[in-house]
């Protein structure tokens, strides 16, 4: 009988992998990430995980989540759950592609990489894209790309080699088409990691164009994000993206509206001022490489047109003061680990009061020499010195005794405590 069944295993192990790819089949009933195998052409042995939401819509968007240097698909998933809740709560599917070479950078620099149905990570990624049409009868008209780092610049890479498949992108910390191109092996470029590589808009557009040859139809919309004390790419990059692009989708140089969406970012749109304009550029002063925060995602699924257009992150609601002698209606508490320079620290808001909270925005100081570089659950003004914590748009609403818990990552000079203090839309909160 062992046998029988070892047998039957093997048989349907088989049959799933002629079916055009091995799924995982460890699955929980809750949708999880599950690593896909034999998912088609795959020259430089990329790995693919793919996040199903269990309310799937029936013909669903693709949106390709690729990471950074160092990371992996399951470092982006848990450590930006931000993308697979929207994908719940919108019904789209997620590729994540894991580089498998030693320092787990994409190719974004050789000839393999730099043109349509190439030889390198983007041929392999196409696979998982048509993967995922083929077996999650997903909408090959709605297929997004988004990335951090190493995963911007494919990002830039992909929107480039197959601009009949990707609709629209968006990177994060990233740099042009091709500005990493490289011919000694290396795939790493320096001139261009330093912000040395200037090129007209003309040039850029150029090297888009000739990865597809006698290609004419529409060119995918494009999204870049910068921090403008980014030290590992430099900030200089974030102007090169926006002449390449412009140029590719035939708009002007001039920006057709520039806004604030928070205090430290600067939001321009070229060809258009709407949410969907050909073009987007949005600078984060003072941010450093890790420019990425919570409630970015959301706004980039919106540019893109993945998700519905709607308003920007919740704006911070009109102080109520305290009357002299009542406690505020909050309670903080917060817990650090810090290590040589850098710190992560993890704060909890409670509504303490008897009314509901709709919307917080809750005031801290933090220490001198600590500079925040990343942080989730929240959208953050300010990284060092003032800073202001605000709700995305999934955890705005706090009724009497509820909580929620945001965090953010941190660069330290040796003083690694917390802040002392805390305000909540105005009002001192209760710190324990």
């Amino acid at each position: 009988m062992k046998l029988k069944t070892r047998g039957l295993a093997t048989l349907l192990a088989a049959l799933l992998a002629a079916a055009g790819g091995l799924v995982s089949m460890h699955k929980a009933s809750a949708a999880s990430l599950v690593e896909v195998t034999n998912f088609g052409n795959n020259p430089t042995n990329l790995r693919m995980y793919e996040y199903v939401p269990n309310s799937v819509a029936a013909h669903p968007a693709i949106l390709v989540v690729s990471h950074y240097c160092t990371g992996s698909g399951p470092a982006m998933y848990s450590g930006r759950p931000e993308f697979p809740r929207l994908a719940d709560r919108y019904g789209f599917i997620i590729v994540y592609p894991s580089a498998t070479r030693s320092g787990s950078c994409f190719d974004v620099s050789t000839a393999g990489a730099l043109k349509h149905n190439g030889t390198s990570d983007p041929a392999g990624i196409m696979s998982m894209v048509q993967w995922e049409e083929q077996h999650r009868n997903a909408d090959a008209s709605r297929v997004y790309a988004t990335g951090e780092s190493s995963g911007a610049m494919m990002t830039n890479v992909l929107l480039g080699d197959y601009p009949d498949v990707f609709k629209a992108g968006a990177a994060f910390a990233g740099v042009p088409f091709a500005c990493f191109a490289t011919t000694d092996g290396s795939m790493w470029n320096s001139a261009c990691a330093n912000g040395q590589i200037s090129k007209t808009p003309q040039q850029w557009g150029d090297l888009v164009r000739a990865a597809y040859p006698g290609y004419t139809g529409p060119r995918p919309r494009m999204e870049v994000w910068h921090g403008t004390a980014d030290s590992t790419l430099n900030y200089n990059n974030f102007g090169e993206e926006i002449k390449e692009w412009t140029n590719v989708l035939g708009v002007g140089q001039t920006p057709s509206s520039t806004d604030h969406p928070q205090s430290s970012w600067t939001r321009t749109r070229y060809g258009g001022t709407g949410t969907t304009a050909p073009v987007e550029g949005i600078s984060v002063q003072g941010a450093g490489h890790g420019v990425y925060q919570t409630g970015m995602g959301e706004l980039a699924l919106r540019f893109m047109g993945l998700i519905a257009d709607g308003s920007t992150p919740t704006p911070t609601p009109t102080p109520t003061p305290t009357p002299p002698g009542e406690s505020g209606p909050c309670a903080v508490s917060d817990t650090v680990s810090a290590w040589n320079t850098g710190l992560t620290e993890s704060i909890t808001i409670k509504n303490t009061g008897s009314a509901a909270i709709n919307g917080w925005s809750l005031a801290f100081t933090l220490h001198g020499g600590q500079t925040i570089t990343s942080g989730w659950n929240a959208a953050f003004t300010g990284s060092s010195g003032q800073v202001t914590a605000t709700n995305v748009s999934y955890n705005g609403s706090l009724a009497p005794g509820a909580s929620t818990s945001f965090g953010f990552q941190a660069n330290h000079t040796g003083n690694a405590a917390a802040p002392s203090a805390f305000t909540l839309n105005g009002t001192a909160c209760t710190v324990s």
